[in-house]
């Protein structure tokens, strides 16, 4: 390989304690031997290569400083209780309201404590004081909390009514691990307690580890099952878009309570404006594409190129050694890629004289090109911290659980037929040699620094953490899917509570109506000769 030589220098210089300061080991990569990371700096150089020789188009991210007071203005509206701000009384902010837990809650009145300070040292305008909508007698909200016990909560049920959500799995529990080297101890998670109630048994002074040190053995990372609730397991796809966008709003609540009771902040990119492609292949914003490709496909999830790339390794490629390692020959590959641009949407391109490498680089490039990364910017920051700040896989896994959720649904859908490929290719180990930390370490550059060879050294110095991220994702994505059942719970409770409110409505207008027409009446009744 022609960069490996200057590879292995660019990762001797990052694993060497006496390097300048600007080359400094992070705190994962310290726990890294210099082999085990040479896979990862090979395929940055790999990358930086294909972004000099112009064969992929730069993508320009803009962001914008935030004022005092902005972020938790954006937060409070990305939770879908924009009408704190505004001050309207509106019967879906009320309804989610009434549906948190106390630390859910008390995220939701610390942001908006520090909204209303920050407005009244701006002099802006008059806002609605905290205790108008958490109570006045104590700190503690006065709405009703959802319980917090180890009671089942998925599935509130009125007499009489049917389940909206359906079973995914007939079995007893959700098994998640790879039987090769697995560990014999396996460990339970409970989806009926939310992560952050959970998280108040560990002492407030506990601090976390400097130093994360990973072990790249597969067998390393715990085996974790998912008990199923009376309703069962449910999938995102099971789920009304009107019911994934509550899902969201309480996601980013729950992050938020779950990252507050560890003592971690979490941090969120600001993206302004993210220039993209209209037309084409790669660059595309992956709204824009799957508009484009309903057109030809209806009801279409996940691009077709990128399902035509994946479908081609899987069918060919899963066998070949040193699969999405060994790269492509850089000048085919970017020929292939002006040939796709023209002859794709046409059904004129050749796929028989496509190498199984060459496949790799194009579906490598595919993610790297779009405009904004597959993970979002938004969320990149929550994504590393979630490594660097918390120790326990446990927590890590329900950290990122909460993530996948937050994710629009064309980059969860795009990102879940990923590691569905991923996987396959680890399935193959034994012929292919690409075992589970060395795809993560192929994959995490090109997930992770986005931004090619103006790629930052914050970004550079997470090379570890970003591939244990990705061995995170894959090891454990049939749980990823799956949308847990306290979430689930509470949006049943907002959908109840919008019922309760229509029925009232409705009661209302058939009582005015009622009223109207015996007013009528009695105005069009004869009047009575004395």
């Amino acid at each position: 390989r022609k960069s490996l030589p200057r590879c292995r220098r660019i990762n001797r210089m990052l694993s060497n304690e006496s390097a300048p300061p600007a080359f400094s080991r992070s705190n994962s990569q310290a726990s890294m031997d210099s082999t085990s990371m040479e896979d990862f700096w090979c395929e940055v150089e790999s990358i930086k290569e294909s972004s000099e020789d112009g064969s992929e188009e730069a993508t320009l991210l803009e962001f914008k400083p935030a004022d005092e007071g902005e972020l938790e203005a954006e937060w409070l509206q990305d939770v879908g209780l924009s009408t704190l701000i505004s001050g309207a009384e509106e019967e879906d902010g009320q309804a989610l309201l009434s549906t948190l837990t106390r630390t859910q809650a008390a995220a939701v009145q610390k942001r908006y404590n520090t909204y209303t300070q920050t407005l009244r040292k701006k002099n802006k305008h008059t806002v609605r004081d905290v205790r108008d909508i958490f109570g006045t007698n104590d700190s503690s909200p006065t709405f009703e909390t959802v319980p917090v016990s180890p009671v089942p909560s998925n599935g509130i049920q009125l007499p009489g009514q049917k389940p909206v959500w359906k079973s995914v799995s007939s079995k007893s529990c959700l098994d998640c691990g790879l039987d090769k080297g697995s560990p014999s101890v396996t460990e339970e998670l409970s989806y009926e307690v939310s992560f952050s109630e959970s998280i108040t048994v560990f002492p407030k002074a506990q601090e976390w580890p400097r130093n994360q040190r990973f072990k790249k053995e597969d067998s390393a990372l715990p085996k974790f099952i998912v008990r199923k609730s009376r309703f069962g397991l449910t999938e995102v796809g099971d789920l009304s878009p009107e019911d994934m966008k509550k899902i969201r709003y309480l996601s980013l609540i729950e992050l938020t309570a779950f990252y507050d009771a560890l003592g971690v902040e979490l941090k969120r990119n600001r993206a302004e404006r993210v220039r993209g492609r209209e037309n084409g292949l790669f660059g595309v914003p992956l709204t824009v594409l799957l508009e484009n490709d309903q057109k030809k496909v209806p009801g279409i999830k996940v691009p077709l190129i990128f399902q035509k790339l994946l479908l081609k390794l899987e069918e060919t490629g899963l066998e070949t050694e040193g699969i999405l390692r060994v790269p492509g020959s850089a000048s085919r590959v970017k020929n292939l890629h002006q040939e796709l641009e023209a002859k794709f949407y046409e059904d004129t391109f050749d796929w028989d004289q496509v190498r199984n490498n060459d496949a790799a680089g194009l579906l490598k490039m595919f993610i790297r090109e779009l405009p904004s990364p597959l993970f979002t910017v938004e969320y990149l920051p929550a994504f590393i911290t979630l490594v660097e700040k918390i120790s326990k896989i446990k927590l890590q896994l329900q950290a990122l659980h909460l993530l996948i959720m937050l994710l629009p649904e064309a980059n969860r859908d795009t990102a879940k037929a990923f590691l569905q490929f991923l996987k396959k290719v680890v399935a193959n180990e034994g012929k292919n040699k690409m075992n589970l930390w060395n795809v993560s370490m192929i994959v995490a550059p090109n997930l992770f620094i986005y931004k090619g060879k103006r790629a930052n050294q914050q970004e550079m110095q997470a090379a570890a953490t970003t591939a244990h991220i990705v061995r995170l994702l894959i090891r454990y994505q049939d749980i990823l899917w799956t949308v847990p059942s306290f979430l689930i719970s509470q949006v049943r409770k907002m959908n109840e509570a919008a019922m309760n409110n229509s029925k009232r409505q409705l009661m209302f207008d058939r009582g005015v109506r009622k009223l109207l027409r015996r007013k009528t009446m009695e105005r069009e009744r004869p009047e009575r000769p004395e």
